[in-house]
């Protein structure tokens, strides 16, 4: 059995109109979205024309999760922008956003690609764990409020203020995080912490929450503009720490 695969559940590349609609309906029922904030079809059958990414994950007839990337450019070199991968809620916690990402970097990897980018809300620490400490992903850039106020309830009325990962597929650091290691995490020589109940003061104190976000996007822009970049992740029961430090 593959990596981080689930058993009861088949990875496909998406490639029909009816795939593309079942990926747009799961996107209301995982966030919420107004019909005018969903990804249209239109777009999944751009993506998978031009070179991007369309995988659906499926037990049995149903989707369960999808991934959709589009190229991308930077000065010299093309890469993918993983722009949104969703697990339904009662499938989530059984390997299924890891296999998805395994089989984006495979497939990315056999195409001669070694970036993949995406961008995360720092605020949901677990997804930030799995990107850091799981993929190898590192971060050098912060946005705010990339996408404006949304009406997700997901995004529970704050600013989409976003981490931008950076998955360099074939780096040291991603092959020996994917085998259980993160070497960059001892040299760190920066932290920032985040009260690990966040997710619980979005629902219940929105003001207290947007205070935290506001404190967290200073630090971030601060350690970014003296060149360290979010190497690690500790967790524990009271708080989780970004570890910042040199990264090349």
């Amino acid at each position: 059995m593959a990596e981080g695969q689930n058993p009861a559940v088949e990875l496909r590349a998406l490639a029909t109109i009816d795939e593309f609609d079942q990926a747009v309906k799961l996107q209301k029922e995982i966030w919420g979205f107004d019909d005018i904030e969903l990804l249209p079809r239109r777009l999944f059958v751009v993506a998978n024309k031009i070179g991007g990414q369309t995988f659906g994950a499926y037990d049995g007839d149903r989707m369960v999760a999808f991934l959709l990337a589009i190229p991308g450019l930077k000065k010299d070199f093309g890469y993918l922008h993983s722009h949104m991968l969703g697990v339904l809620a009662g499938y989530r916690d059984r390997g299924i956003g890891r296999m998805l990402k395994l089989k984006q970097r495979e497939d990315a990897l056999a195409r001669g690609i070694q970036l993949v980018e995406w961008t995360f809300d720092p605020l949901e620490l677990r997804n930030a764990y799995f990107n850091i400490e799981k993929l190898g992903a590192v971060v050098r850039r912060y946005v705010l409020n990339q996408y404006g106020m949304t009406s997700s309830h997901l995004h529970t009325g704050l600013p989409t203020d976003r981490c931008v990962a950076e998955w360099w597929l074939d780096h040291p650091r991603v092959h020996a995080v994917l085998q259980g290691n993160n070497p960059d995490r001892e040299r760190a020589i920066a932290r920032i912490c985040v009260p690990a109940n966040i997710a619980e003061l979005r629902r219940k104190d929105v003001q207290h929450a947007r205070a935290i976000q506001e404190s967290v996007s200073n630090q971030f822009l601060e350690h970014f503009r003296a060149g360290l970049a979010v190497v690690g992740m500790e967790r524990s029961s009271e708080t989780a720490a970004y570890l910042l430090g040199p990264w090349q």
